[in-house]
């Protein structure tokens, strides 16, 4: 099976005196996942935006298919003047939303409010649920379960793991505890 995301000797950094990255390199495949986990600062945000293509790197290569991101602050992905139905409906088919919103188990009805009318843990499943349904190759996710409890935590990666056959994933963590159980690698950063 071919790579969804090939990171070849990538180099980068705010200034070239103090690089984030040498050499660095990873791939990753559909069905796996791979967790990033590392101190603040380390460049774990930055490698995300390395490969959307948000940064430019030094030098290396970056390849990946299509990719959907959650980030760790859900109150920033989405616009606070729109109903979370419509954002989503913006950049992805909503065929599958009911089944997906039974497994992170969100109220459609809440779809229907504006952003700062949810809470952090309602607010970070609609952006999951939003990521899902544009079916991406590889799922760049930015601590995507801080804001939630550990039992909707637990949930929602049992239901992002159950995907796995159509998407590879890539998961940054301060949570060890988490990356040991659902990650088949974990990288240090």
């Amino acid at each position: 099976m071919s790579n969804i995301l090939e990171v070849k000797n990538l180099s980068f950094g705010y200034t070239k005196e103090f690089l984030l990255f040498k050499d660095f390199s990873i791939s990753l495949k559909k069905g796996e996942i791979k967790a990033i986990v590392g101190a603040s600062g380390a460049g774990k945000s930055t490698l995300f935006e390395l490969i959307l293509n948000n940064l430019k790197p030094f030098s290396g290569e970056i390849n990946s298919g299509y990719c959907s991101q959650v980030f760790q602050d859900p109150y920033s992905s989405f616009h606070p003047s729109y109903t979370l139905l419509n954002q989503i409906k913006d950049v992805s088919p909503i065929d599958e939303l009911k089944s997906i919103l039974e497994l992170i188990n969100l109220d459609y009805e809440l779809l229907l409010k504006l952003p700062h009318e949810l809470s952090g843990g309602q607010l970070q499943r609609a952006s999951i649920l939003r990521a899902m349904l544009m079916k991406p190759d590889l799922l760049l996710l930015d601590e995507p379960t801080s804001a939630l409890d550990n039992v909707v935590q637990l949930e929602v990666m049992r239901m992002l793991m159950k995907n796995l056959d159509t998407m590879g994933m890539l998961l940054i963590t301060h949570d060890m505890e988490l990356a040991s159980w659902c990650a088949d690698e974990i990288i240090v950063i």
